[in-house]
């Protein structure tokens, strides 16, 4: 980058607020996807919106790339800098502006950690839903550009669903304000459309999202099968007796022994699956349900059920599976986390494929996962010391993704796209479709300096891939149109 540029984006900032030098700079290399590493030409670090405009208008008019970085947690890449681009962060953007408890809402800038604001709103008995395995450290910038879920996602939404307005400045360095703490607003549903987009369209600086009343009571319960079937086949069962838990999560054989060895929570280490299933509501109408969930359960397959006996027992349950990804982290030297989604009836199967892939690439897997909106977790165990195993791992993964496709699913249910699952969005939408994203993209960033390269392939790429997935009439995976 020119000196004449850097100079001028200086100008801009706080003395504080642009590294440069490399040692520094290598604090931004790579997200949580750390299998990719690029420094950026600099990394600026500002306080207000209108520093974030003088930016956007600087990089805009030089044509420099820009990528936004909330806390780095992400896991697909989309914050890995571009070469002689700059990473925009926007840590310093940390203030919870208003709670309203009336509303039930709050008014937060981007760089707000996401347990933060049910630490703020707890006081009013009310929490934002939302809760990422990463929520003690992700940011709600963050989560909007990745659509983030969480343990909770299924009875509450997605960030997508808690949303009430966005902030933003465009690539021109133009304020946007979408959306509002009314009921509805008049013309297209742009938050939706800003929600999940990874940050292309534009830079999120606040968010205004929903609160609700904390449960008055929960519990969980903790049931065990003997056969992966089984516990598909639970899954199912529950969602088609019309309850929606507040949570609904999956741990295999491999998951469970790696966590009760980490833990010690008092997980079964013979099955061969377990769900923990949360009911949440009336102290009643919680009682009354898990008392049917346990039936279904049991008819399912499940040769154990517990249900908690009180909150305490409850917590427990719930540690392991957070603990989960640090216990697998005791396994190998290195993991890649998937995430994919497919319709639940698929569960076994898809894990049975899963197992499959697993011997034919010679690296282990460990799947935990939300089973209630079939939103997969595979964490693929390999060694990046060892020479090829980091490309092996991620083949294996897009391996993963494509069999989500073929039985009707997606490529991503909570982590984005980025530059991790770029190749799949062949596989998954057609080249009339990829061109009307492109579309979209331009209308919001002619330049296209915002994040390039991340989430949306060009159509070259795809035919060099060599496969463009038709959705209509949902083609099996043996019949993907080539081009």
């Amino acid at each position: 980058m020119q000196y004449r540029v850097l100079a001028e984006l200086k100008k801009c900032l706080p003395p504080d607020a642009m590294i440069t030098d490399e040692e520094r700079a290598r604090v931004y290399e790579c997200d949580g996807l750390s299998g990719y590493r690029q420094l950026p030409a600099c990394v600026l670090l500002p306080e207000t919106v209108e520093q974030v405009q003088a930016i956007l208008r600087i990089c805009y008019r030089e044509k420099i790339p820009v990528v936004a970085r909330g806390a780095g947690t992400g896991l697909s890449g989309g914050a890995l800098p571009v070469q002689d681009g700059v990473v925009l962060g926007l840590a310093r953007f940390n203030r919870i502006l208003d709670i309203n408890p009336l509303q039930r809402s709050a008014r937060v800038q981007s760089g707000v950690v996401n347990i933060s604001i049910s630490e703020a709103a707890s006081c009013h008995g009310l929490y934002y839903a939302p809760d990422p395995s990463s929520q003690i450290a992700c940011t709600i910038g963050g989560n909007v550009a990745e659509n983030a879920g969480g343990v909770h996602c299924l009875k509450y939404g997605l960030t997508v669903h808690n949303i009430l307005a966005l902030k933003m400045v465009t690539a021109e360095g133009d304020v946007l304000e979408i959306g509002s703490e009314a009921l509805d607003t008049a013309g297209y549903d742009l938050s939706a459309l800003l929600t999940g987009s990874e940050g292309m369209l534009g830079i999120i600086v606040e968010v205004t999202v929903k609160l609700l009343p904390k449960p008055p009571f929960s519990r969980v319960l903790l049931a065990s099968f003997a056969e992966i079937e089984a516990a598909g086949r639970g899954v199912a069962d529950i969602i088609a007796n019309g309850i929606v838990p507040a949570g609904l999560e999956m741990m295999d054989k491999a998951a469970i022994g790696a966590v009760e060895a980490y833990m010690h929570v008092g997980y079964p280490v013979h099955a061969a699956a377990i769900l923990l299933c949360e009911i949440d509501g009336v102290e009643e109408e919680v009682k009354d349900v898990m008392a049917q969930v346990a039936q279904i359960l049991r008819s399912a397959g499940a040769d154990e059920v517990r249900i908690a006996k009180d909150a305490s027992e409850s917590e427990r349950f719930w540690a392991g599976r957070k603990a989960a990804f640090p216990a697998v982290g005791r396994l190998a030297p290195d993991y890649y986390c998937m995430d994919g989604t497919i319709p639940r009836k698929h569960i076994a199967s898809v894990l049975n494929r899963i197992t499959t892939l697993s011997g034919e690439y010679g690296l282990g897997v460990v799947n935990v996962f939300h089973a209630g909106d079939g939103n997969l977790h595979p964490l693929i165990l390999y060694d990046v010391s060892v020479p090829g195993e980091f490309g092996k791992a991620e083949e294996f993964g897009g391996r993963i993704l494509e069999v989500c496709v073929e039985a009707g699913g997606t490529i991503t249910g909570e982590h984005g796209v980025g530059v991790e699952k770029i190749n799949q969005m062949c596989i998954q939408f057609t080249a009339g479709e990829l061109t009307q994203f492109h579309a979209v993209k331009t209308a919001f960033d002619a330049r296209g300096i915002l994040n390039p390269g991340k989430a949306v392939p060009t159509l070259r790429r795809c035919a060099e891939f060599g496969a463009i997935h038709v959705r209509s009439g949902r083609l099996p995976f043996a019949d993907i149109e080539r081009f």
